[in-house]
């Protein structure tokens, strides 16, 4: 019974991964996969020229979305270098060199 429970899941995870991969979403759809509002959606897929009507159904061909989006890639602005905020045990430490600096 457990081999049958697995066999259909993995089914499941099939069926769901092609689903998300396919070529040409609804709308519905692309407002879940990029996490966008309607409004939003709409307005950048019709500046990319994703956007198909078929029969009063609205299409975003998701390849052409894609490469739009990377245009609104940011590089990192931190150099890959987080800064972190100092303790109190070593705002001490750097008054206590800055004092031996000084002396």
């Amino acid at each position: 019974m457990d081999e049958y429970n697995d066999i259909k899941e993995n089914q499941e995870i099939r069926k769901e991964a092609k689903r998300l991969r396919r070529k040409f979403l609804t709308y519905k759809e692309a407002e879940l996969i990029y996490s966008m509002q309607h409004k939003k959606l709409m307005e950048l897929a019709d500046r990319a020229g994703a956007l198909y009507r078929i029969k009063g159904t609205v299409l975003i061909n998701r390849d052409i979305f894609d490469v739009f989006l990377e245009n609104f890639h940011q590089a990192p602005m931190t150099n890959n270098k987080a800064k972190h905020p100092k303790n109190r045990y070593d705002i001490a430490k750097d008054k206590a060199k800055e004092g031996e600096c000084s002396e």
